[in-house]
């Protein structure tokens, strides 16, 4: 295989500062991928642990891993408090999360996640439990509906949920993808290919990502220090919104009302700072790597106040039924 250019992960600059790394630090990325950020944190001294719940990238993280003194863990990140008390670490300096699919994963026909090639139906990250086929096979109507109007905020989905049901079984990305563009009518001259909301919308159900990003916010809550540094960088407004609404409830600003994240008791001191203002790419950036564009980075200082939370257990949650 001929050498790449290493992948550089977007708003790379933007969230080193928000880390603003001392040597000796631990730092955790929550989101290994290609190894982008880790290896960007291991450059400025940090001492990195990440982690990622996709095989492929373990894998073939190995090498980037053992070449930056980066200690790469198998497991989804809301489990990464359970996981490095397994290591003796109880809590960190600075902590990053890259959220949604890595273009690692869309890039692979095999995976399932895109329809630019196709593949099998498949879109897991982990590669275990219910994939995408599974569940468009089996599911009722009114819930494939659900799922792609709640996650894919496609304003026709039970037109498009009849159409799945209709052309049951389905196995493939392609079959998938032209389904929902006759349902939805397709004209060439579109510049958004009316499957893209539904595709985004089974692959977040798949793999509970927006519990997934919950439930490591909480985890981040209990392992950064007094001073810890949080950066998480999101790529669409479901995950966007559950990050401000967490941030601005557990800073003590003004909150409630999302069924995403619990309120942070009204008696209990704020457990970050301020949130810096949030951050987007800047048009040299946008120029050589278009999916920054709807990228956002938010983040937030630890402060002293403890979090009323529960010792570490493994999750039952974290388990697929």
């Amino acid at each position: 295989m001929s050498e790449t250019v290493p992948h550089i992960p977007v708003l790379l600059d933007e969230v080193l500062d928000a880390l603003a790394i001392v040597p000796g630090e631990i730092h955790v990325d929550g989101t290994f991928g290609a190894g982008g950020y880790s290896r960007a944190m291991a450059g400025k001294g940090a001492r990195v642990i990440a982690f990622d719940r996709d095989p492929d990238a373990i894998r073939e993280g190995e090498a980037v891993a053992e070449a930056n003194d980066i200690l790469l863990i198998a497991g989804e990140f809301s489990r990464m408090r359970e996981l490095l008390a397994e290591q003796g670490i109880e809590s960190v300096s600075g902590l990053t999360l890259d959220i949604g699919v890595s273009s690692m994963q869309l890039d692979r026909a095999d995976r399932g996640f895109s329809f630019q090639s196709d593949g099998p139906l498949d879109m897991t990250m982990s590669q275990a439990g219910m994939n995408a086929a599974d569940f468009l096979n089996e599911a009722a109507e009114e819930e494939i509906a659900d799922v792609i109007y709640r996650y894919g905020d496609e304003p026709r989905s039970r037109r498009v949920a009849r159409a799945i049901v209709m052309a049951r079984p389905l196995e493939r990305t392609a079959q998938l993808a032209s389904v929902v563009r006759r349902a939805l009518g397709h004209k060439p001259h579109d510049k958004k290919d009316p499957a893209t909301r539904t595709f985004q919308a089974i692959r977040i159900h798949v793999n509970r990502e927006l519990e997934e990003l919950e439930r490591g916010l909480e985890a981040a809550e209990a392992l950064l220090e007094e001073g810890g540094r949080l950066a998480i960088v999101t790529f669409h407004s479901l995950e966007d919104r559950i990050v401000k609404q967490f941030l601005r409830n557990r800073s003590g600003g003004e909150g409630g009302g999302s069924r995403h994240m619990p309120e942070k008791q009204a008696s209990a001191a704020p457990t970050f700072a301020k949130p810096a203002k949030a951050v987007r790419a800047g048009e040299a950036e946008l120029a050589r790597n278009p999916r920054a564009r709807s990228a956002t980075l938010r983040s937030a200082v630890r402060t002293a106040a403890p979090v009323a939370q529960s010792p570490v257990v493994p999750s039952a949650r974290s388990a697929r039924p």
